[in-house]
C-alpha cells in the first residue's frame, strides 16, 4: 500500500520546517543541507524524502550531485490553506488597534 504523505504533516516536523527555510534561499545538495544539522545524514535524507513526496521540493541532478529545490506548486497548496487565517487575524489586529488608539485619544482629552 502506497500512501500520499501530507504536506500540512510534513511541516509539522520542525526539522523539515527548518529545512524549508533553508531551501527558500537557495538550491542545495542533501549533504550541504546535513551539514546544517546536528543529526545522522540518514535521518536529513528521510526529512528529504518526506518533503518531495509531499511534493514541496523537487530534485534536479547536476553531475553527480542531486539539488533540492523548493516547489513553489507544493507550497501554494500550504499558503492558500493559511490566507483565510492570515486576513482574519490581520482584521483582529487593526480593529484592537483601532480600539487602542481611541482610548488613547479620549485619555489625551
Amino acid at each position: 500500500m502506497n500512501l500520499r504523505r501530507d504536506a500540512f504533516q510534513a511541516i509539522a516536523d520542525p526539522t523539515r520546517r527548518a529545512i524549508l527555510l533553508l531551501l527558500a534561499a537557495q538550491s542545495l545538495t542533501a549533504g550541504a543541507i546535513a551539514a546544517s544539522f546536528n543529526t545522522a545524514r540518514p535521518t536529513v535524507s528521510k526529512h528529504l524524502q518526506i518533503l518531495t513526496e509531499c511534493e514541496l521540493l523537487t530534485q534536479e541532478q547536476k553531475g553527480r550531485e542531486m539539488y533540492y529545490h523548493l516547489n513553489p506548486v507544493g507550497m501554494r497548496e500550504i499558503a492558500d490553506f493559511i490566507e483565510p487565517f492570515r486576513q482574519m487575524w490581520d482584521e483582529r489586529f487593526n480593529q484592537l488597534e483601532s480600539i487602542l488608539q481611541a482610548r488613547q485619544a479620549k485619555a489625551t482629552e
